[in-house]
């Protein structure tokens, strides 16, 4: 009797342990889409008529929407450096894709800062971390911050390399990127990274995984597919929202980003997955206007900064979201490092984890910073929308706290200043008006710089013209 006893105890504890490995929740898979130069406004959830994004809007409605959302920086390499090491661009150094002395020598005042090219291999990133951590890591598609990004913690790549566009006539194969065979004559490179990222979908379903999706797309050229173009053909845009190829880019990676989330529902993931899209920084604004935003990529205007963002995750509170609150990239590693429950998190870190704002809608009240010592030269000097038609953005910082933006900018010394809630375009310079709130934010934005051992160009560049510039 007492031998049957014990087996029945037995037998029950097993069984409650058994349980229990049944039910404890594993650890989320994460996937990250960052689509290359897509504008604030590039999408139908976002305000968009033009552009057709069914895929795209219906994630908007799983998830929690960030109306202001801002990338780490105005271009690419910069923007992805911070996403992935969730410093600010000081602490890593990568200010712009190649030289920092931008435009013609005799427009420019100042010695830039030096720029950096390649994120260093010794500072933490997402993929690093998740790897220590037992998750499969892969990136697919643009990299663009070192040459390899095997060296930055990924266990698989597909056609990231140091390259920042696919070049001319790059969207169709045979590919001229790196890390990835040209299996099919004139296959298109933003179906062929998500065909990749499903694969790997499939071959890693038992596991924790983290994909780092990140299409090439809509980064010119601008080479989009004839059936979408035809598509576009039939539609009528405006307010510069208008160009069929641009439109066929965007709609190809919603339906790719369809694809995969097709994918993951049919593993049975999709559920369980946390899933951030994103654009690297703001869209080009003589490919596709951006109202009410000024400017477009390259300035730190609105146009240059805020991007589109979608978060979903299991344990959000509530599915269809709209956040006002203002969030960065930055932010990323921080919510990741929070919700794989990590204890030990970086303290170099600059960017605040949003969990407790996905989880229970807690505000998020803190101020963000913007810093571009160096040049970069206009991209089309009738609709760039700059402060002057030479440069997209010349030496300068920002700091956004609230509804208000500060711009100081090193040349000639001078702040401006602009209500975001009442003045999205920046239009309306209230330097003069609201003297005292410049004063606060221009304090704390050279807090900030002290605290960060930030670099100040002040030499004067010998070969600057002041007539030429001038004119």
């Amino acid at each position: 009797m007492i031998r049957i006893l014990f087996c029945l105890i037995s037998i029950f504890f097993l069984s409650s342990c058994n349980n229990s490995s049944k039910t404890k929740s594993p650890k989320p898979n994460i996937i990250i889409i960052n689509v290359d130069d897509l504008g604030w406004k590039d999408l139908g959830y976002m305000g968009s008529e033009f552009y057709h994004t069914p895929n795209i809007d219906e994630l908007s409605e799983q998830g929690v929407v960030f109306m202001n959302a801002y990338s780490g920086a105005s271009n690419c390499a910069p923007s992805r450096a911070s996403l992935m090491s969730g410093l600010n661009t000081p602490k890593h150094g990568i200010y712009t894709v190649g030289s920092p002395e931008r435009g013609d020598k005799r427009t420019r005042k100042l010695i830039p800062a030096k720029n950096i090219r390649f994120l260093n291999d010794s500072i933490n990133t997402i993929p690093k971390m998740l790897k220590s951590k037992g998750f499969v890591t892969a990136n697919f598609g643009k990299w663009h911050i070192n040459k390899d990004p095997l060296s930055q913690g990924f266990d698989f790549n597909i056609g990231g390399s140091n390259k920042g566009n696919p070049g001319k006539n790059g969207y169709f194969s045979p590919y001229k990127i790196d890390f990835i065979e040209s299996n099919l004559n004139g296959e298109y490179l933003t179906d062929r990274i998500a065909k990749e990222a499903i694969s790997f979908f499939k071959k890693n379903q038992k596991k924790s995984f983290f994909a780092n999706i990140s299409f090439y797309s809509v980064h010119t050229p601008i080479q989009g597919k004839k059936e979408w173009i035809d598509f576009y053909k039939l539609k009528e845009g405006e307010n510069g929202q208008d160009n069929n190829a641009y439109g066929a880019m965007v709609s190809s990676v919603d339906e790719n980003i369809g694809k995969i989330i097709q994918s993951l529902k049919e593993l049975n993931l999709y559920e369980s997955s946390l899933i951030f899209f994103t654009s690297d920084n703001g869209g080009i604004r003589a490919i596709s206007n951006q109202y009410p935003l000024r400017a477009g990529k390259g300035s730190y205007y609105e146009g240059g900064i805020k991007v589109p963002l979608i978060i979903k995750w299991p344990n959000m509170s509530k599915k269809n979201t709209v956040s006002y609150s203002n969030v960065s990239q930055l932010d990323f590693f921080p919510t990741i490092l929070d919700v794989i429950k990590n204890d030990l998190k970086p303290n170099n870190l600059d960017g605040t984890s949003l969990k407790n704002h996905l989880t229970n809608s807690t505000k998020i009240n803190r101020d963000l910073f913007f810093h571009f010592p160096i040049y970069l030269e206009a991209y089309n000097k009738s609709e760039d929308q700059g402060r002057d038609p030479l440069f997209r953005t010349r030496p300068g910082s920002v700091i956004i706290s609230n509804n208000w933006k500060l711009h100081h900018y090193f040349e000639d010394n001078e702040i401006e200043l602009y209500d975001l809630k009442n003045d999205p375009s920046e239009a309306i310079n209230l330097i003069k008006t609201d003297r005292d709130v410049a004063v606060k934010l221009f304090q704390k934005l050279k807090k900030w710089r002290k605290n960060n051992k930030v670099f100040i160009p002040s030499e004067p560049n010998p070969l600057y013209d002041y007539q030429f510039d001038s004119q």
